[in-house]
């Protein structure tokens, strides 16, 4: 029960981009868009590309805030060879800090993040009575709902 792309080609040409479009001008866009529209094997390929994305972000996250918390229990402790662990757990921190620049660099996650974050704004914005609607400043209802 294995899917297939309803165009080849151009899910060749997706793939080879990682499934990413957000650097390509909105006028190249449209028919990319249009194939992620119709196509279940290509817009499933592209979630798992973002979910991957994400998930690289949040392990890095993750790592960073660990090794700085052995930072500070090595700091705070002061076992022998204090130095060398406070050293070590830095330099995990440095390695973590770096390996999530480079994932929020090279891949759309930054985005895909973002574009969630306005999703979730304008549904609550979408449920919100009418008169507290009303009290929100219009700049702000403009960039909730894009209108």
């Amino acid at each position: 029960m294995s899917q297939q792309c309803i165009d080849p080609i151009v899910g060749k040409i997706l793939a080879g981009w990682r499934y990413d479009i957000s650097g390509l001008a909105p006028e190249m866009c449209s028919d990319y868009e249009s194939h992620f529209a119709e196509c279940e094997h290509c817009r499933s390929r592209q979630q798992i590309h973002r979910m991957i994305d994400v998930g690289l972000i949040a392990l890095a996250s993750v790592s960073a805030g660990v090794f700085l918390l052995a930072f500070g229990v090595i700091w705070h402790l002061g076992p022998r060879h204090a130095f060398w662990l406070e050293i070590a757990a830095l330099a995990g921190f440095g390695l973590s800090a770096l390996i999530w620049l480079g994932v929020a660099v090279a891949t759309p996650a930054p985005v895909t993040v973002l574009d969630a974050a306005k999703e979730g704004a304008r549904r609550v914005h979408d449920r919100l009575p009418e008169e507290i609607r009303q009290r929100l400043p219009e700049e702000l209802r403009i960039r909730i709902t894009g209108t």
